[in-house]
């Protein structure tokens, strides 16, 4: 009974779509996905750090002789108070407007540090000190990465000592949304060997969905192989844990992770081998992940990597820059009296921009470029999913603790630091030899994939507990007031026919909405 109405719904899938050329060619094998997968004994909503990869690009020291005289003569006090989050929906998907940088030119952001001070506090102050105010993004990638005391280096933050929530942890459909995506579009255009390549895959999580999902696909599971990037020691033992099926203590230890001279001169540092049988690899950067036949998994990671940050005053356009107060040597945010190297190189099109808050993320540019040209050499696709916008914001830096917004210069390295990701300015480095899909909502991608069926699917074989797990994760990842609209999905891929569209980004009405 449930077979012939569930095959009316995806027959639409094929059906529907056939004037945009839309060519779902695994309908059987996914039927056979949707009625085979049961879902995981616990299905409660996790609370997960994604570990990302924070690598910056062109970071530039600036020595300002008199910024800090210049400024503190017109100094007044400014506080910031961060904003309690009443639920844990809100986490990261909230939209919490700009840091107080209006009149900054006259303002300083201060806080208390009658705390012991922390070390890696410590050291910035010091190297501020010697080279001069820090660029927002050295900041955030000192704070994020730093060898000794980053906040994705060393520590455990997930569970419900963690400070956000992503889509994978909230729930599997997620994932499996990702997977059957992949499946499709090298079913659609390839068959050959393929490497799918996460960047920043956090807990493993996601990875794992995806891997699932493979394994129920004979044609593919035998010629996928797993890389990951992943900068963080912590985080890379926990996706081992999580991809190999064995638990954190099993995997810490000397003999784990063994990598084979082979992997080892390409760049790897660690590999295992999935309880799903394909094998994983762990590298630092792209660069070191070998060339080949590839899809690119980017899934909360842009945001992450390091911004630059600028203020609009009556004389032009000023690079925030974070300094030491004199007067009670607390960070603050001030401006540059003049141009910096960032200004220079990303201000030429702001002449007339009614903004008066800008931000440019250089890395998230650069990882784009590297990602095309990958494509372009090898052939592949690639998934780009963050919460973002199409250039019409300006002042999203922010940083969470605890599931509440923070004082992004208090106790650095006790918190994330983020800001929302300009899909427009992503655009501007697709060339011309591959193309580009979206930016779209993840309300619109999820359903357009067939999330709303493969829920029903689910609900039919879950316990009571599992049912409502699953409805409430359902409605926090497509929901416009939680996470559905902020999020969005971009693809780039190589050259396909004209009227192409890849899955998820047709629009598609597959039934009835939880």
């Amino acid at each position: 009974m449930h077979s012939s109405g569930n095959t009316t719904a995806i027959g639409a899938i094929s059906c529907g779509c056939s004037n945009r050329a839309v060519n779902y060619s695994f309908v059987n094998q996914i039927l056979h996905f949707f009625f085979t997968i049961k879902p995981p004994a616990n299905m409660k909503i996790k609370l997960c750090l994604l570990g990302h990869l924070a690598k910056t690009a062109r970071n530039a020291f600036i020595s300002y002789h008199s910024a800090t005289s210049l400024l503190m003569n017109k100094s007044k006090s400014c506080s910031y108070s961060s904003r309690h989050l009443h639920s844990v929906r809100h986490c990261r998907s909230l939209s919490c407007g700009s840091l107080p940088l209006s009149s900054l030119e006259y303002h300083f952001h201060k806080y208390s540090t009658d705390a012991k001070e922390n070390i890696l506090l410590t050291h910035i102050k010091t190297r501020i000190k010697i080279y001069g105010p820090l660029t927002v993004a050295s900041y955030m990638k000192e704070v994020l990465t730093n060898a000794h005391s980053g906040y994705y280096m060393h520590r455990d933050v997930f569970g419900t000592e963690g400070d956000f929530i992503t889509s994978p942890e909230i729930s599997q459909l997620f994932g499996e949304m990702l997977g059957v995506w992949v499946v499709n579009e090298w079913m659609n255009h390839y068959k050959d060997k393929i490497q799918v390549i996460e960047l920043g895959p956090g807990r493993g999580t996601l990875a794992d969905d995806m891997l699932r999902v493979f394994s129920q696909f004979p044609d593919i599971i035998d010629k996928v192989s797993l890389h990951l990037v992943e900068v963080s020691p912590k985080l890379s033992l926990m996706q081992a844990a999580k991809l190999s099926g064995k638990n954190v203590s099993e995997t810490n230890d000397e003999n784990s992770g063994i990598v084979d001279e082979a992997s080892k001169e390409m760049g790897c540092y660690q590999q295992c081998t999935s309880r799903y049988g394909p094998q994983v690899y762990w590298y630092k950067e792209l660069a070191d992940v070998p060339q080949g036949l590839s899809c690119f998994i980017a899934h909360e990671f842009l945001d992450a990597l390091p911004i630059h940050k600028f203020h609009k005053i009556d004389k032009g356009w000023r690079e925030v820059m974070i300094d030491v107060d004199p007067i009670n040597d607390s960070l603050r945010f001030v401006l540059a009296p003049g141009q910096t190297p960032a200004s220079i190189a990303f201000l030429k099109d702001l002449a007339s921009d009614e903004k008066t808050n800008f931000e440019v993320c250089p890395a998230a540019g650069i990882i784009v470029q590297d990602i095309c040209k990958r494509i372009k050499r090898n052939n592949g696709f690639a998934l780009l999913a963050d919460y973002g916008h199409s250039g019409e914001k300006g002042g999203t830096f922010r940083a969470f603790k605890n599931h509440q917004l923070h004082d992004p210069l208090e106790e650095p390295g006790t918190a994330d630091l983020t800001a929302d990701v300009d899909f427009s300015y992503l655009k501007q480095f697709v060339d011309n030899d591959v193309k580009v899909f979206g930016p779209i909502t993840q309300e619109r991608f999820l359903n357009n994939m067939g999330i709303g069926f493969r829920l029903q699917v689910l609900l039919q074989k879950s316990s009571q507990d599992q049912w409502s797990s699953l409805i409430s994760g359902y409605r926090m990842l497509t929901s416009p007031e939680q996470m559905g609209e902020r999020f969005k999905f971009m693809s780039i891929m190589n050259r396909v026919g004209d009227g192409y569209m890849p899955a998820g980004f047709a629009n598609l009405d597959l039934g009835k909405k939880f």
